[in-house]
């Protein structure tokens, strides 16, 4: 979302390194109030082409009323009637997964999907787009990032009603953002059964990342085949993270559900 530069940064104590890509615990949250993840698609699915993943991280303040959060996710949800994303998904966070997430915050999440990074800037230049950030969300958040890649994506573009999502966030260490990327795409082919599918890249909106310059996301079938994953695929993924743990400074772990796509009118 290319008007959210302007939000001020919030700074935040840095956490010790955690990176559970998979783990078997995990912390709820609490408020504020929270609605099903609500996903939508305007396009079934996606060859393994290039695809521009968009993910946006906010933070509500907890004193928000309930019905403004409500009116932030339903407004940002209806962007999909602009026929510019190929998938378009907002809702809140299920499950915060790792320490630097759980300091951070963040209580929703928007994801999205375009078939060129000039999609990308027309969604977020659209008047429309300007709008709702500007009414339902600058005005009950504390927190804004946003993290944008180019991924080969295969499968659908829009995750199946059910999916489990885990979004990860990797802030390299000066200079290791190439590597850290080359090293998730060797693991790609190590990839545990359960995902269905897997995209990653270095970010290339710097200005909106605070530093997270990787973004790694995995699809499950179901939230259980996620949380099962970690007992199932122990070393494998013990491996992996002892690959990329030395390249990191921090990391954001979050889980999110995708339930049925909205009503047609929405």
């Amino acid at each position: 979302m290319a008007c959210l530069k302007t939000f001020p940064y919030v700074q935040r104590p840095r956490s010790p390194l955690k990176f559970p890509l998979f783990p078997s615990s995990a912390r709820p949250l609490s408020a504020p109030r929270r609605r099903p993840f609500a996903s939508a698609s305007s396009a079934a699915t996606m060859a393994a082409i290039a695809t521009v993943e968009h993910v946006v991280l906010f933070k509500v303040r907890d004193s928000t009323d309930p019905s403004k959060v409500d009116a932030m996710v339903s407004n940002l949800r209806s962007l999909i009637s602009l026929d510019i994303s190929v998938y378009l998904a907002a809702g809140p966070v299920l499950r915060h997964r790792s320490t630097a997430a759980s300091a951070a915050g963040f209580t929703h999440l928007l994801h999205s999907r375009y078939r060129s990074k000039a999609d990308l800037a027309a969604y977020s230049a659209h008047p429309a787009h300007v709008a709702i950030v500007k009414e339902h969300v600058l005005p009950i958040c504390d927190d804004i990032m946003a993290v944008d890649w180019v991924a080969e994506l295969d499968g659908p573009a829009a995750p199946p009603t059910g999916s489990a999502v885990r979004l990860t966030l990797a802030k390299p260490k000066e200079g290791a953002a190439a590597e850290l990327a080359q090293t998730l795409a060797e693991a790609k082919s190590f990839a545990p059964a359960a995902v269905t599918q897997l995209s990653y890249g270095e970010n290339f909106s710097p200005a909106r990342a605070k530093g997270f310059d990787v973004g790694f996301l995995a699809v499950f079938p179901s939230l259980e085949e996620l949380d099962a994953l970690d007992a199932g695929e122990k070393d494998l993924l013990e491996s992996v993270k002892e690959k990329v743990r030395p390249l990191l400074e921090s990391v954001i772990v979050l889980d999110a559900v995708v339930p049925p796509p909205p009503a047609a009118s929405l």
